[in-house]
């Protein structure tokens, strides 16, 4: 009891120190949900993520406080493989870096951490028609795999807080759901919405062995409506979509982290170009519209994401003469 009492202190004052956020790591939720293009299909998709946290929050309200600053970069890969109409798996390998500056009383600190993330294996289930013509529902069920490293050490041989290690150092089960709808008095219009539920598990070898540390649960719920139309030979496919997140706080040794976890609302227009049949090009810019943090806590100002998705095996078409 009393190693639990001082290892959360020595954390809670990290945290404090630093304002870290629970939203700054490699956003994997954001990047699941490759299409099933019926089976025999390969689907490669390479993204780049950056997200900026220059926020500082106190529950709701915004602190004029602009001396700490989180980006994160995270170069995502996606690969999906239907066996059937109905049946399909992605993988989701990520590579990230992230930087925290804190800039006080004309010192600047700087931490900056590169590696490996971790990955994500999810096996999906189609039911095309379910709600009527063109609707189209995924269930999907999978898990995190520890890839990247979570004990990552300072120049002084201090390790680093588990919000900016590459990896978590745990399993994690992953439950998905998306639904889509295209609109009868607009053929071209899609509305659809996804959910993802993220249940964590322990690193238990946190802090050279001397902790367990578990980060908190994550739900988040996407709300979108898309619409096409051809320019210059060329399909493009604006949309908007509304985002809702929640993330339980961080737990060290069984006790509640303090400055964890949070609800975000944000804003997310998009943008996607179907340069030939099998290359889609994808853009997106995310912003909150509202943002309520536990404690104390850096949270995101914006970001911006862009990818580029690849067929790399065409469905074959049987034509009857």
């Amino acid at each position: 009891m009393r190693k639990a009492f001082f290892i959360t202190i020595f954390i809670s004052a990290q945290q404090l120190f630093s304002q870290t956020c629970c939203s700054g790591g490699v956003p994997l939720s954001n990047n699941l949900g490759l299409p099933n293009e019926g089976k025999g299909v390969w689907i490669l998709g390479l993204n780049y993520d950056y997200n900026n946290l220059n926020t500082l929050n106190a529950g709701t309200e915004q602190l004029d406080d602009d001396s700490r600053l989180r980006i994160t970069n995270s170069v995502l890969a996606n690969l999906g493989y239907a066996f059937t109409d109905r049946i399909s798996v992605e993988v989701l390998f990520t590579w990230v870096n992230q930087t925290r500056t804190i800039t006080q009383f004309g010192n600047e600190n700087f931490t900056e951490t590169t590696g490996i993330g971790d990955a994500v294996f999810l096996a999906k289930y189609a039911v095309p028609d379910i709600l009527g013509e063109r609707t189209v529902l995924n269930l999907g069920l999978g898990t995190k795999a520890p890839l990247g490293k979570s004990d990552l050490t300072t120049e002084e041989g201090f390790q680093l807080t588990a919000d900016l290690q590459p990896g978590s150092g745990a399993w994690d089960m992953i439950g998905w759901m998306s639904i889509s709808k295209g609109l009868n008095f607009r053929p071209s219009a899609t509305i659809s919405g996804s959910f993802t539920y993220r249940l964590t598990g322990k690193n238990n070898s946190y802090l050279n062995n001397t902790s367990i540390y578990e980060f908190g649960d994550v739900i988040q719920t996407n709300l979108g409506y898309t619409d096409q139309f051809l320019l210059f030979n060329t399909i493009f496919s604006p949309g908007v979509v509304f985002k809702y997140r929640n993330a339980s706080v961080d737990r060290v040794e069984d006790s509640d982290l303090p400055n964890t976890g949070g609800e975000w609302v944000f804003v997310r227009p998009e943008l996607g170009a179907q340069i030939t049949p099998s290359i889609t090009l994808n853009t997106r810019l995310e912003l909150p519209v509202y943002s309520y943090v536990d404690g104390t806590q850096l949270t995101p100002t914006l970001r911006f994401t862009a990818g580029v998705s690849f067929l790399l095996k065409k469905k074959e078409v049987n034509i009857l003469n």
